[in-house]
């Protein structure tokens, strides 16, 4: 194998230049930017139209407007193509999800206020959602399950999911399945720019209010553009694990681990291992070779190795190794070390954390529980991961007696007087006139 795989030391006061690259990952792709935005005028100008049109151009899918929803038969015939490890699968996968959700739902509030009102927030499901499932390189069943089952968690009673049909108008019998069984209410084999473009301007179906769920760089960027028509979740892009490992690890486990990630297709997935032992980064990288030669994904590994993508970084310590993962702000990180439990609260930049020698990333993939919809490029450091709470509105109320408006009512007509406005003011100086 010609790629590298560089073993790098790396400490806080003397970063290695090639570890720091490594760092930095562009958070959008200016190919991208161009094609969404072109794609989405086209849309907005021309509707389904323009969406049938982009469905043929970059998915080689010639759809009539009739075609672009998955008929219930078609739904039908899907489970029962399904065999019973599937359906076990998703069922468990569907209930852990679903639980984890509705235990994460934060319940309507309220305080009172010092004169008898109350203050509080109240959440409400949102009327009508869109769901984006990647169906490129492979079809992602567990995603359909990792956003639809949020949303129906959260009470939205109006699910639309998206996926593309790849050659033709098929999509796989087990991703249908799982949106069944999530709970989505519309499924339609559009994918890429032109399902977003489609969700958010109403382009031959009603228009949703947030769209969720990962994507490739164009979805991506399609979803940012979007922005505003609709909510969205987050802005995530190519898939990436960081894995903390101490010499007591098991070097076979960890590169299993920093391949799972590698195999996703873009190219661009990133696969950091931080660790203080030089001899088990050696034991590592010398493990990750030996399994890529049985991995069915070998290609595409090779393609994400060719680009730089996986880097072994040797750290003084683990405090060190700590401050790395936390600067690294990856969307998965393990913590394969002996104490792990005790390094879990110094880890502030993650989208989601696996804890321990037994918890591999791919758990969280399929079945844990937390969604995997989390941010990537370091976004963890200002993005949170999708939860049940993003299908959900917010809204706060306030509920004064004459005895709280009489306390604040200086204060209030202070406001509106040094701030120039003064209707503000005299609404609540009329009340007492």
């Amino acid at each position: 194998m010609n790629a590298p795989i560089p073993i790098l030391p790396w400490a806080p006061d003397a970063p290695t230049p090639q570890v720091e690259a490594f760092l930095r990952r562009p958070a959008f792709d200016d190919r991208a930017e161009a094609a969404a935005a072109k794609t989405l005028a086209d849309i907005r100008a021309r509707g389904l139209e323009a969406v049938l049109d982009a469905c043929r151009a970059f998915d080689q899918a010639d759809l009539a407007p009739g075609e672009i929803r998955v008929s219930e038969a078609e739904l039908d015939a899907a489970d029962a193509a399904c065999d019973a490890a599937v359906k076990e699968a998703v069922a468990q996968a569907v209930a852990r999800v679903e639980a984890f959700a509705q235990a994460g739902l934060r319940p309507d509030w309220s305080m009172p206020t010092p004169n008898g009102g109350r203050l509080g927030e109240r959440f409400h499901p949102m009327d009508r959602v869109g769901v984006y499932i990647p169906g490129g390189t492979a079809p992602l069943a567990s995603t359909a399950i990792m956003t639809v089952v949020l949303a129906k968690a959260a009470g939205v009673p109006e699910i639309v999911a998206c996926t593309p049909a790849r050659g033709g108008k098929a999509v796989a019998a087990p991703l249908l399945h799982a949106l069944r069984a999530a709970g989505a209410t519309e499924v339609y084999r559009v994918g890429g720019i032109q399902s977003i473009g489609m969700m958010a301007y109403g382009a031959g179906i009603r228009p949703v209010q947030l769209i969720a769920g990962p994507g490739n760089a164009y979805v991506t960027a399609a979803k940012r553009q979007v922005y505003g028509a609709v909510a969205i979740d987050q802005v995530a892009g190519p898939s990436e694990i960081c894995v903390l490992a101490d010499a007591a690890g098991n070097a076979k486990w960890v590169a299993a681990d920093l391949l799972s990630q590698a195999e996703h297709g873009s190219g661009l997935e990133k696969s950091l291992l931080v660790t203080d032992s030089p001899a088990f980064a050696e034991a590592v990288r010398a493990q990750v070779l030996a399994q890529l030669e049985t991995r069915g994904r070998r290609d595409i590994i090779l393609r994400m190795l060719g680009n730089g993508g996986m880097l072994l970084a040797v750290v003084p310590d683990l405090r060190a190794g700590v401050a790395l993962c936390n600067r690294f702000a990856a969307e998965h990180l393990e913590l394969q070390v002996a104490d792990a439990e005790a390094l879990l609260p110094q880890i502030t930049c993650a989208g989601a954390v696996f804890v321990g020698y037994w918890t591999p990333e791919s758990a969280g993939d399929f079945v844990a529980g937390p969604s995997h919809v989390l941010p990537t490029g370091g976004a963890a450091r200002m993005f949170s991961g999708l939860t049940a709470e993003t299908f959900r509105r917010r809204s706060s109320f306030v509920a004064f007696s004459q005895a709280d408006l009489a306390e604040t009512r200086r204060t209030i007509e202070t406001f509106g007087r040094l701030e120039g406005l003064d209707g503000h003011a005299y609404a609540a100086t009329a009340r007492f006139e």
